[in-house]
C-alpha cells in the first residue's frame, strides 16, 4: 500500500491518479481518500488501519497543524486522525507527502 498525505487541496488525488495511471473514475476502486474522517469515533484504529491497508493507495489529509480546538470531541477526532496516519505509515510500503502538487517521498 502507498500512503499519501498532505494538506487540503495539495494535489494528493491527482498524484495518486498519475501514480496508478488511472482515470478519476478508476481511482475510486483502487484508492480510498479522506481516511482521517474514518478515525473519528472509531473504537479500534488498528483494525481500521488493517482494513484501509488493503487498498493500493490510502490518502489522508494532514490534521493538527493549526490551532487546537476548544471542543473536546474535535480534539479527540484530531488525535484519532493523527494516530491513524501513524498506523497507516507503519503498514505502507511507501509514504509520500504531497505539498503544492509536489510529491516528497518519506518512506
Amino acid at each position: 500500500m502507498i500512503f499519501i498525505t498532505g494538506p487540503l487541496y495539495s494535489g494528493k488525488k491527482e498524484y495518486a491518479r498519475r501514480l496508478l495511471g488511472c482515470s478519476r473514475e478508476e481511482l475510486k476502486d483502487r484508492a480510498v481518500w479522506d481516511a482521517q474522517d474514518q478515525a473519528k469515533d472509531c473504537a479500534d484504529l488498528n483494525n481500521l488501519a488493517d482494513e484501509l491497508a488493503r487498498y493500493e493507495v490510502v490518502i489522508a489529509t494532514e490534521v493538527g497543524g493549526g490551532v487546537v480546538p476548544v471542543d473536546p470531541a474535535e480534539r479527540a477526532a484530531r488525535e484519532a486522525a493523527g494516530r491513524l496516519s501513524v498506523l497507516l505509515a507503519q503498514r505502507a510500503q511507501r509514504v509520500v507527502r504531497v505539498f503544492c502538487g509536489l510529491p516528497m517521498e518519506l518512506k
